[in-house]
């Protein structure tokens, strides 16, 4: 009999402050009775939300399942710092430009794509502007080496058409009311969400068409027969088709044995800032900077009925049980307080309200873990730090692969080379730790 047991379930480290910064959520029911389904899905980020709703699109009369180990909008989805980015982003470049100028226009095409769903999405959901905003982005520096980054993208940018605009020290003073940014590279695409808002309000939507369950972790599933017997602590699910879009913890039902990279990411919101606050501060009500040097720290200052608050995002951690601690959670808040003092010495009383530690799952060559792993079993996880556009599009691409075979996004992801081993342990972590410590201290001021 073929069988998959889960080694671990999702454990998340500190509350998820925009989740936190809501109204109070509406629960979803907990699966408590036997089910069938023609697909079931595992994970309800961007990915399986995704997913659901092009199943759905593509042929009404599925019958879909989709479940939730923790609460939706309290995973790895709701602690993303709400970047959809459209350009090039990849992580390991010092300036994010990508494989070359038909790998990165492609790249864009297909970003663009995931962003004109998630439109669609935030129009029928009626969300607001203050949670899906198609502002753009800054790419900030804060040395001459972050400067060099920038002006390097943006000649990269040229060559690919793409439009932007670099900002002086002056200019990027009065857009964030920070005197710690020396340029700024600005590109239009990029579209801001609060990741929590948007999640609950897509998962809101998509309950009025599936079967749609939270606190529903699934504990391992099993062959039956032509299809699958999925189980979880109450109840049981025989079903066609599984997707698996629980992005690092699919290693946790034994696929991509020591192929992925878990990498914990830390930020921290700011309290609402009071009206003397917002005047000493200045700048724009809304903005959002990511760091010149990818190891650098990101920034957003939002504004909306939650108030108006700033966060930081910054330090990061290498972790084979796809969970880091409380003690790193500290160790990182300590490091936020003193990013945010050095960004905004004009506002000394303001203090961090929420902090928290996300989960991204990463492999060594820039692979997704996509595609039909056993018969009926489908994956679409791995997205490389890029969680909500690439998340989105390799929901889209699994539901398309599913029901009509293929499609531009599937056959994109299914071009990519295999992902690669990682060393064995302790020489994995200790040498990924010690990597993206080197990094982080070489990043410095960004």
């Amino acid at each position: 009999m073929t069988q998959f047991t889960a080694k671990r379930l999702p454990r998340q480290t500190g509350s998820a402050g925009w989740n936190a910064i809501l109204p109070q959520q509406t629960l979803l029911p907990e699966l408590d009775r036997d089910l069938t389904a023609d697909i079931t899905i595992v994970g309800g980020g961007f990915a399986g939300l995704s997913a659901a709703r092009r199943l759905h699109q593509l042929d009404p009369s599925l019958k879909i399942v989709l479940l939730e180990a923790g609460r939706f909008a309290e995973g790895s989805a709701g602690r993303n710092s709400g970047f959809m980015i459209d350009l090039p982003h990849d992580l390991a470049s010092d300036n994010y430009a990508g494989d070359g100028l038909d790998a990165d226009r492609a790249t864009i095409a297909l970003n663009r794509q995931a962003i004109a769903f998630a439109t669609d999405i935030a129009a029928e959901c009626e969300l607001p502007q203050d949670a899906f905003d198609p502002c753009g982005k800054f790419n900030a520096a804060a040395t001459r080496g972050g400067d060099a980054h920038n002006r390097d993208f943006a000649a990269h940018l040229d060559r690919l058409g793409e439009p932007h605009f670099l900002y002086d020290r002056q200019q990027m003073r009065e857009m964030t009311g920070s005197p710690h940014y020396t340029s700024g590279l600005y590109a239009p695409g990029t579209v801001m969400i609060q990741p929590a808002a948007y999640i609950r309000a897509l998962s809101a939507r998509l309950a009025e068409q599936v079967g749609l369950f939270e606190n529903s972790p699934v504990t391992g599933f099993e062959r039956q027969g032509a299809g699958w017997l999925i189980r979880t602590p109450k109840a049981r699910i025989t079903t066609g088709r599984i997707i698996l879009a629980n992005n690092g913890h699919v290693e946790s039902f034994g696929f991509f044995p020591r192929q992925l990279m878990h990498i914990c990411l830390y930020a921290s919101l700011t309290q609402p800032l009071t009206t003397d606050q917002i005047k000493a501060l200045g700048g724009q009500a809304r903005w959002a900077v990511t760091p010149a040097d990818a190891m650098g720290t990101s920034v957003r200052r939002v504004s909306g009925s939650y108030g108006d608050r700033i966060l930081i995002r910054t330090c990061s951690s290498f972790h084979p049980t796809i969970e880091t601690s409380q003690m790193r959670l500290r160790n990182a808040g300590w490091v936020h307080d003193r990013k945010f003092r050095e960004r905004f010495p004009h506002l000394p009383e303001v203090q961090m309200e929420h902090r928290w530690a996300g989960m991204l799952c990463l492999s060594r060559n820039g692979s997704a873990a996509f595609g039909e792993l056993e018969t009926g079993i489908y994956s679409a996880c791995c997205q490389n730090g890029l969680g909500i556009a690439r998340g989105t599009l390799q929901g889209i691409g699994v539901a398309e692969l599913i029901q009509k075979g293929g499609s531009g996004i599937a056959d994109h992801f299914l071009a990519q080379p295999d992902l690669p081993q990682l060393p064995p342990e302790p020489f994995a972590s200790l040498g990924a730790n010690s990597y993206l410590i080197w990094k982080e201290w070489r990043s410095g001021k960004e």
